[in-house]
Formats: structure tokens, C-alpha cells, sequence
């Protein structure tokens, strides 16, 4: 199969996807949209709210338009030596894995994925769409539940703790092995109602889950981080939310028990600290007292960092709708996966 047949056969995918968020049957997507209502049975986090929001950001993705000019950058040479790649897919937000399942498939190679306990359905029949759409592509999946063997390369995504395991395991073979990673925002106290809410949504998607949520906010010294909270009242539903709820409750207790400054909005907590990593229903925040010290925090966490918000860096409301050529980690998939399909480069 050629490029140009994979890029129409994925922008078709697209199509179906939009109309999946979107919540409209069509002739592919009925096991797919039934997916999407039961997901939460099996993990609580997948909230049929928070699939559609996932599945439509792929969907936004996945045009002609787009993935024409992904590929245009690369020197993709069509072979009949086909590279059978591991994909380790991790399962802390729906379809985390997609654009690995994607960057394999384009390339016109063969997926070995292993999907995560928590998030196996939802890759299956975006598989199975794909297969009905071009039944050659059926040929270039395969779903392991047991041990991966028989692979050329490694994809895989998980924990600092695993990743120690990963990088053990695959040291012999060509391999992209990511691991724990946080987002920031930067405020710089020129933002408007319209960007702080956007903040909201780059904090509240998918409970935090996320290596793109946004994890601490860095304030210029002076500012008055309520003026940001005050804007983020259309997300306090989510502590009715019984996982979420419960994780506040026991920040929260925490908290209190040590004598620990932080603010409670009702929904979210927000305290003052160092680190970056803040826990579920928790918001970091700390203040700068000039750029040049901001950018010397920024450059020594760059390998912590997924992604960084704000005036100069992606605007608001982005970090969690990456374009097809933000890769995470900033390791380039495409260029790796090339790289093992042709010596000498």
C-alpha cells in the first residue's frame, strides 16, 4: 500500500472519528460509539465525556490537509522490508497510544501493540474501523496480551519505575522508552477572562491525568492566583466525580494533618511548592521574579517537561490537543521508525 493510500484511508478515519465525538452513528462507528458509553465500567476515569473529548481531538487531527503535510517533511521511501515494531502503550487517558498506533502504520510498517489493561478497547475498534476501511491494514496489526517477541523495534510508553524495566529489557534494540512527564503554565499577569478559562481547560481534561495536563502554574511575584481560580467555576462539577472526590478528600486530609498552607476552591486544591509532579485534585504554583530565572527553572526540568503554556510558548487551551508533529517527548517517532527502515541514514 502505497503513502497516499495510508493518508486517505487515515483522513477517512478522521471523518468517522468527528462524527464518533460528536456523538452521530454511521456506518462504521456503532461498536466504537457503544465503547465510548460503557468505557467507564471498566476504568472510572473514562468518562464517556472525557473519550469523546479524546477521540475528537485525534479526529481534528487525522485531515488531508494535516497529514499531507506531516509526511512532506519526510523522505519516506516505499520498500518491501517491512519492520515489525513494539508498541508498549501506556492507559492514563483514552487512546494515549494512538499516535504511535498512527506514526507505525503511515510509515507502512507493522504494529505489535500491547495495550494497557486500563485502555484496551477503544485502540481494538479504531483498529477494526481502520481494517473495514482498508482491509489491507488488518495484515499490519497485531495485539499481543502476552510477552512481545519477534519485533525489530520498541515503542514504549509507562512510569518512571517501568521505563527502569523497559530500558533493561530493550537495551539491545533500537527503541523510544518515555517516561513520567508533567506540563506548566506560565502566567505573566496580561492574560484575559478568555485565556484563564482556556488555562481551565489545559488543567481539569481528563482529571490531570495526563502528561500534557497541566500540573503547576508559575505567577510573576505579586500576582493574585485568585484572579486565575475565580475564571475556572465552569470545572467544579468535577468533584462529583467519586474517584476525583476521593483523591481531594485525601490531599486534602493530608494537608490539614501536617498544618500545610494551600487554597480550597471546593474542587480543586492549590498550594504553594517546589516541585512540579502535583497530585490528582492538586494544583502547584509558584512564583518568578523575573523571566531569566523562569527560563533557568524551564531549561533545568526540560526532561521532566511534556510541555510548557503560556505568552511565548503554546497558547492556551492547546496543550492537550497536540498537532501531529508535537511529539511526546519531543523524540521524533517518524524520523526513529525511518531510521530502522533504511541503513545507512
Amino acid at each position: 500500500m502505497e503513502l497516499n493510500k495510508r493518508i486517505e484511508t487515515f483522513a477517512k478515519l478522521g471523518e468517522i472519528l468527528r462524527d464518533t465525538g460528536r456523538g452521530i452513528k454511521n456506518n462504521y462507528n456503532g461498536e466504537l460509539l457503544a465503547i465510548v458509553e460503557q468505557s467507564h465500567f471498566k476504568n472510572g476515569w473514562f468518562t464517556p465525556d472525557n473519550v469523546r473529548k479524546s477521540i475528537s481531538s485525534i479526529a481534528g487531527t487525522l485531515t488531508m490537509e494535516n497529514l499531507n503535510k506531516w509526511m512532506s517533511v519526510y523522505p519516506i521511501v516505499e520498500t518491501t522490508r517491512v519492520k515489525n515494531i513494539g508498541v508498549i502503550m501506556a492507559g492514563n487517558i483514552p487512546l494515549v497510544g494512538f499516535h504511535d498506533f498512527l506514526s507505525v502504520l503511515i510509515t507502512g510498517n507493522r504494529i505489535m501493540a500491547k495495550r494497557s489493561s486500563k485502555d484496551a478497547d477503544l485502540i481494538t475498534a479504531i483498529a477494526k474501523i481502520l481494517g473495514t476501511i482498508e482491509s489491507s491494514f488488518s495484515d499490519y496489526i497485531e495485539f499481543v496480551d502476552g510477552k512481545l517477541a519477534g519485533f525489530d523495534a520498541i515503542i514504549a510508553t509507562g512510569s518512571d519505575n517501568s521505563s527502569r524495566y523497559f530500558e533493561y529489557y530493550f537495551s539491545k534494540y533500537d527503541n523510544i522508552i518515555r517516561k513520567n512527564r508533567n506540563s506548566i503554565a506560565i502566567l505573566d499577569g496580561s492574560e484575559d477572562k478568555n485565556e484563564l478559562k482556556l488555562l481551565g481547560e489545559d488543567i481539569f481534561s481528563y482529571f490531570g491525568l495526563g502528561c500534557r495536563s497541566i500540573s503547576k502554574i508559575y505567577i510573576p511575584k505579586g500576582y493574585d492566583i485568585m484572579v486565575a481560580v475565580n475564571e475556572w467555576d465552569d470545572y467544579s462539577e468535577i468533584i462529583n466525580h467519586s474517584k476525583y472526590a476521593n483523591n481531594y478528600d485525601y490531599n486534602k486530609a493530608i494537608y490539614l494533618v501536617n498544618k500545610e498552607e494551600f487554597i480550597d476552591t471546593g474542587f480543586m486544591l492549590i498550594k504553594r511548592e517546589k516541585a512540579i509532579s502535583s497530585p490528582v485534585s492538586v494544583l502547584y504554583f509558584e512564583e518568578y521574579d523575573s523571566t531569566d530565572s523562569l527560563n533557568n527553572v524551564i531549561l533545568s526540568n526540560l526532561d521532566r517537561l511534556q510541555s510548557v503554556t503560556g505568552h511565548g510558548h503554546l497558547p492556551f487551551g492547546k496543550a492537550q490537543n497536540p498537532d501531529l508533529w508535537d511529539y511526546a517527548d519531543g523524540v521524533d517517532t517518524i524520523d526513529f521508525i525511518l531510521k530502522i527502515n533504511l541503513p545507512n541514514v
